[in-house]
């Protein structure tokens, strides 16, 4: 009677997921690998994060790039020490696609594109045995402790040697992420963190004359300061409040300090590229005639949605002499009631606590079981920073699999080195 391969089953066909089997394929030959996905088809949110262009992962520092990672920073670093930037560039490499940094210092593609990076890496995992399993939605465990799943030809049950979960946290719903996984691991004695959004956009309450004028208008040449925080780029205005990556950069803090107090304000400098002293200078300057609009257009540079932005947030005694308008262009306090949707937010924080978990990101309480990618309780800032983080992690659960489905190799007893 032949023994059947060891299986390993990984459940979530995201970057992370795809990593962990890979890693197992590579470290475990022999052993049969499967991967299971509830959508249509394999890295929709890749896909999905590829369209302004696949920023892939960041060429700071390390040490910088590390600390982005805020307090789960020590918890990742063995994963991103064993693959971080470096290695997210050979890997990209490895599968045809080479790469450059941006003039922020980003790192992507020469093709900017996500689709081409996807289909040759589906194709070197299929080359390395690996299946893949489209429309099986994971459902949990049956009373031996078989994984379950729902798919369109009823349902399915498989006993593994061993799991990696990489089914991302519970942002984006509609490419897969929905985040319904907790309670199948809360049942089980997981220790899990509520999901809370992560670059994320804020809600304020707009005049309808802003909401409908402006809402969708960029804000550029901004910089924007919370704390001792100061970071210069652009947002946009949304009917609601305002989103973008200057805001992104800056949402945890936000949203830290929302939780805490209820609300918060953001200081807004509408002319990062004058000094006080010159505003005051310019603004000072005789305007006869000619309308505030045109006064602020013409000595401060203020005009469009920064001109609305100023009148909607400003104070009237804010217009009341140069001084008091020059401070106010320099720090106009924006409100912000809450943090959008969990749904539209680009990643969230919360998932699987880190005293859950070994050193190979194998669940404590469930043996033989590893997570990976966005359902563990970490966050980062855009920038490829997230991507990175989950093919680190996928990675780490990848090898710790591998070995509850190695397959040894038989010694020959004319081997010397044999036992």
């Amino acid at each position: 009677m032949t023994k059947e391969s060891p299986k390993a089953i990984i459940i979530g066909g995201g970057p992370a997921g795809l990593m962990a089997a890979e890693a197992i394929a590579d470290r475990a030959p022999g052993a049969a690998i499967h991967v299971y996905d509830a959508m249509p088809s394999f890295g929709r949110k890749l896909l999905m994060a590829g369209r302004g262009g696949l920023n892939l992962t960041h060429s700071e520092a390390f040490d910088t790039f590390l600390a982005r990672y805020g307090e789960a920073a020590d918890w990742l670093a063995p994963a991103l020490h064993a693959f971080g930037p470096k290695e997210v560039i050979a890997w990209a490499e490895g599968l045809g696609q080479e790469t450059f940094i941006g003039s922020s210092g980003r790192i992507f593609p020469k093709s900017f594109k996500a689709s081409p990076l996807l289909r040759a890496w589906l194709k070197r995992l299929g080359e390395k045995g690996v299946t893949l399993h489209a429309r099986h939605r994971w459902t949990g465990w049956d009373e031996q402790d078989a994984l379950t799943f729902d798919t369109p030809e009823g349902d399915v049950r498989i006993a593994p040697d061993a799991t990696v979960l990489a089914l991302g946290g519970a942002s984006w719903p509609r490419l897969g992420s929905r985040g319904d996984w907790t309670g199948l691991l809360a049942a089980r004695g997981v220790d899990l963190r509520p999901f809370r959004p992560a670059n994320c956009g804020f809600e304020t309450e707009w005049s309808d004359h802003m909401r409908e004028r402006f809402g969708g208008a960029p804000v550029k040449s901004v910089a924007l300061t919370f704390g001792e925080r100061r970071l210069e780029g652009e947002f946009v205005v949304t009917s609601s409040g305002i989103e973008g990556g200057a805001v992104y950069a800056l949402s945890r803090f936000l949203r830290d300090e929302i939780e805490r107090a209820g609300e918060t304000t953001l200081r807004l400098d509408l002319a990062p590229d004058r000094t006080r002293e010159r505003l005051i200078r310019d603004l000072s300057r005789p305007h006869h005639k000619a309308s505030l609009a045109n006064h602020l257009r013409k000595a401060a540079g203020i005009s469009g949605v920064k001109a609305a932005l100023l009148r909607e947030c400003a104070a009237k005694e804010a217009f009341s002499s140069p001084e008091t308008l020059a401070d106010t262009i320099k720090a106009l306090p924006l409100r912000l009631a809450n943090p959008t949707s969990m749904e539209s937010a680009i990643s969230v924080a919360g998932g699987i606590a880190q005293n859950a978990l070994d050193g190979d990101m194998m669940l404590k309480a469930l043996p033989g079981t590893f997570c990976a990618g966005e359902m563990l309780d970490w966050e980062a800032p855009t920038g490829g920073y997230l991507l990175t983080a989950c093919l680190a992690t996928g990675l780490r659960a990848g090898i710790g699999a591998s070995r509850r489905v190695a397959v040894p190799i038989a010694v020959s007893q004319a081997d010397p080195t044999g036992p």
